[in-house]
């Protein structure tokens, strides 16, 4: 049994982002990667949205240098999945099969990972397929371009690809999109956008990047073949919060609930903002000493940048947390 200050359990920009500051603070700090630590940045080509890389840098580098800037100020770090959580108490526990670890605060920033068609598509990211059009647009500039889904997120993804493609074809399972009416229009109406109703994405193919996709009519059965340049899958993303189910309160779409998003989201919040944020712990969640951030917290923005931006909140809280036990 090892004991720290803070246990943080997530190794992506949040995660590190976090481990960062505290181990700066001088706080004892664990960082339970997971077998595959980095996030959704790990399958991430270039990034050139995040500040201070003026000609991009590779996902995975990025999150190297962010694991490597976490233990130059003292974080340990260990790619191995959390097994077992007790978090009731001043102590919190942490299992990696095992072996416990124990700790007097716990960071969650386990993430999100996207739905996937289920096609064999998952191969082809970062090299013609990308579940983020925000990031991934200006690489598809007057390219042929396709986007699968029929939500706010797909909208969002088709309204960001027009800026650059030449086309963008939506693909919907339905015969009319579930998005809000003004992001439909704002789609329809773009001389640039077509749209496949009735249709799903049935394959795949391209070597080494993705050429081509093979569409279904799911009323008529016929099959079409489609040359394209790239892929944005926007079906939706799956918060990694099962470890946690029963034990922090979730919010109706499984994603973790803070104090922050628990009073935005009531008629009553703005009542409290000020206690909030001066006296309170904004993202501690309904357990006392644990906090969350990033993308398992936030299903709107979901940007390597607003996910380590939540793990310095989510650090300066710890430390405030701590400081306030004493």
């Amino acid at each position: 049994m090892t004991k720290y200050d803070v246990i943080v359990i997530g190794g992506g920009p949040s995660g590190y982002t976090s481990a960062i500051y505290m181990s700066r603070d001088t706080l004892s700090v664990l960082v339970l990667a997971g077998a595959q630590p980095g996030g959704q940045l790990i399958f991430t080509t270039e990034v050139e949205n995040f500040p201070g890389f003026s000609k991009g840098i590779m996902g995975p580098d990025l999150m190297m240098e962010m694991e490597t800037q976490a233990k130059r100020f003292g974080a340990e770090v260990m790619y191995s999945e959390v097994t077992k959580v007790d978090l009731a108490g001043k102590i919190k526990k942490v299992w990696v099969g095992e072996t416990m670890y124990e700790a007097r605060a716990v960071v969650v920033s386990t993430g999100a990972s996207s739905k996937m068609i289920g096609i064999g598509e998952e191969k082809y990211i970062g090299r013609g397929v990308s579940t983020c059009a925000v990031c991934d647009a200006a690489f598809f500039k007057n390219k042929k371009t396709f986007v699968v889904g029929g939500g706010d997120a797909a909208m969002e993804d088709a309204l960001a690809l027009v800026k650059f493609a030449d086309e963008v074809t939506v693909v919907h399972r339905r015969e009319e999109f579930r998005a809000s009416k003004i992001m439909q229009e704002r789609v329809l109406s773009n001389p640039k956008v077509k749209v496949l109703w009735n249709s799903e994405v049935i394959e795949v193919a391209g070597e080494p990047k993705l050429s081509s996709i093979k569409v279904k009519d799911v009323k008529t059965g016929k099959i079409t073949e489609h040359q394209l340049d790239g892929l944005f899958v926007a079906i939706g993303h799956i918060p990694t919060t099962k470890l946690f189910e029963e034990k922090l309160e979730l919010n109706e779409k499984g994603y973790l609930r803070t104090t922050m998003t628990a009073l935005m989201s009531s008629s009553k919040w703005r009542v409290s903002e000020k206690d909030m944020w001066l006296d309170g712990y904004p993202t501690m969640t309904s357990v006392e000493g644990v906090f969350g951030c990033g993308d398992v917290v936030d299903y709107r923005y979901r940007q390597a940048i607003t996910a380590a931006g939540m793990g310095c909140q989510a650090a300066l809280d710890v430390e405030k947390y701590l400081a306030d036990q004493k």
